[in-house]
């Protein structure tokens, strides 16, 4: 969860820095789900890996949940870019002044529930016209019949994340020592 965090930070970070091809005219849809929603409480360590364009980053996240709060922390190169708190109805957000602003703390936290939420969560929270395809392994959010998220479970402690809405990549590894993912 962390790792996804962190590489979504990333993502938004290298965004800015480079503008590729993207989708125009989507928004993905806010989820803004409750922490107690995912059902169990989660404490992971997690590299993440982005892939925006032709760039790579690499970056480090803490992630915890338990039923009352969602707390993430993305460090880059040992310094800590963004520290997020979901309460379930507020986010509050600490940000490095070398952050870019096009690193938004609300897209980060739909990222993180959409691939780790259980499905009929996030389902319920869908506005009208969009839609979650859940297999067990691969989810994917879509609108007017077109794919614009997809999370895969490559094992149990990896995710991919594929936002096509904003056009990065997203590798999510819990390391040792954490949890596997939900």
């Amino acid at each position: 969860m962390r790792r996804l965090i962190a590489l979504l930070l990333f993502v938004l970070l290298t965004a800015c820095a480079s503008r590729p091809v993207r989708e125009p005219g989507i928004a993905l849809p806010p989820l803004r789900l409750a922490p107690s929603a995912l059902g169990q409480e989660v404490a992971l360590q997690q590299r993440l890996v982005f892939r925006f364009g032709t760039q790579v980053r690499e970056l480090d996240a803490l992630l915890e949940v338990d039923a009352r709060d969602v707390r993430l922390a993305v460090q880059a190169m040992g310094r800590t870019g963004v520290t997020l708190q979901w309460d379930g109805e507020q986010l509050s957000e600490q940000r490095a002044a070398w952050l870019p602003a096009a690193v938004r703390g609300e897209r980060v936290l739909d990222d993180v529930q959409f691939s780790l939420w259980p499905a009929d969560a996030v389902r319920a929270a869908l506005p009208p016209g969009w839609t979650l395809s859940d297999n067990g392994g691969t989810r994917e959010l879509l609108h007017a019949g077109r794919t614009w998220l997809v999370r895969e479970r490559v094992n149990a402690t990896t995710l991919q994340v594929r936002n096509v809405a904003d056009g990065y990549d997203l590798t999510i590894e819990s390391v040792a020592g954490g949890d596997v993912l939900p």
